[in-house]
């Protein structure tokens, strides 16, 4: 298993799709702020418009773009006419697996499929944390993005007819999306932010993936730098320039992502889950966990059981 896909691994995610717009220019989406540990998104299958998020304007959006919000925050998709008096969007009852809204406008027309990801209740996200405020892959024109080319295909398709099992099959197809957005986007992206930064140095490919498959072991930063043949001083700042922390950190860090995840499932014991992360002590642990999210063990497991939006009914978009 590569590194992507142990780290990803240690973060489920809940993806859901639920929300089709069919609209014709001029048009408007205006999306408010989502809470912490949910990320929107949204595929542009056909047309395009301009985007706004936080200080950054005029962003360009076309057909084949997956955009998506990792800290939740609030955007605007729109036409990109000022003066315009765009129409009202409206639910259109359809039977489909997702809600559609259309505004009845007479311009050209654009499909955007609407969505979030869903990574828990608790404190900081470590995964999130190492992403921008935008995650922004254009997959026209790119062969190597044939996979999310054909993802969003399938997922038009299954969204815009009634057929049998098409919930389940968009189901699936969503929970696909995370892992091939990020992989593009790690190909795609010139610079790459805390804990993805260590997947492009491949100095350090052998000591993160020691510590994403072993976070239970008790790791000297001699054993790491020595995992990537490199003095111990020369390892810890090459590690620090990277992650833009140290490798003590990223390791507790992955201790607490592999707890939280088992914590969820809610089979084990809280004492039991601390020696399979390495400790020894159920005191330290409940203190570092709770450090780390805020809250203690106890209480995460009995977040986890209730995710945060997936059974909720979003709001209309908004114009």
């Amino acid at each position: 298993m590569g590194a992507l896909s142990r780290l990803l691994s240690l973060y489920p995610v809940q993806t859901a799709l639920d929300i089709r717009c069919h609209f014709g220019a001029p048009w408007v989406l205006d999306q408010p702020a989502e809470p912490a540990g949910v990320a929107p998104y949204h595929l542009v299958v056909s047309g395009g418009g301009w985007l706004e998020v936080g200080a950054q304007r005029g962003i360009a959006v076309q057909a084949g773009d997956i955009l998506l919000f990792p800290h939740g925050s609030p955007h605007k998709l729109h036409t990109g006419d000022p003066a315009a008096q765009p129409p009202v969007p409206r639910a259109f009852e359809s039977g489909q697996v997702v809600r559609v809204y259309e505004n009845g406008g007479q311009g050209e027309a654009t499909d955007i499929l609407c969505g979030r990801l869903e990574f828990g209740a608790g404190g900081p996200h470590p995964l999130l944390a190492a992403l921008p405020e935008l995650i922004h892959v254009r997959t026209a024109g790119r062969d190597d993005f044939a996979g999310l080319q054909s993802l969003m295909a399938m997922l038009r398709v299954e969204t815009e007819t009634v057929r049998p099992g098409a919930r389940a099959v968009v189901s699936q197809l969503a929970s696909a999306l995370f892992a091939l957005l990020m992989r593009a986007w790690l190909e795609q992206a010139s610079a790459m932010p805390g804990l993805f930064a260590l997947l492009a140095e491949q100095r350090l490919q052998a000591a993160l993936l020691a510590m994403l498959a072993e976070p239970e072991k008790p790791w000297t930063l001699e054993e790491l730098a020595g995992l990537c043949h490199m003095s111990r001083a020369t390892f810890a700042r090459l590690f620090q320039k990277a992650a833009g922390s140290t490798p003590a950190a990223v390791l507790t860090q992955t201790r607490m992502a592999r707890a939280a995840a088992l914590l969820a499932q809610g089979r084990l014991p809280a004492g039991q889950i601390a020696e399979q992360v390495g400790y020894q002590s159920e005191a330290a642990f409940n203190r570092v966990f709770k450090r780390s999210y805020g809250v203690g063990p106890g209480a995460y497991r009995r977040g986890a059981a209730a995710p945060l939006t997936a059974s909720r009914r979003r709001p209309a978009p908004s114009s």
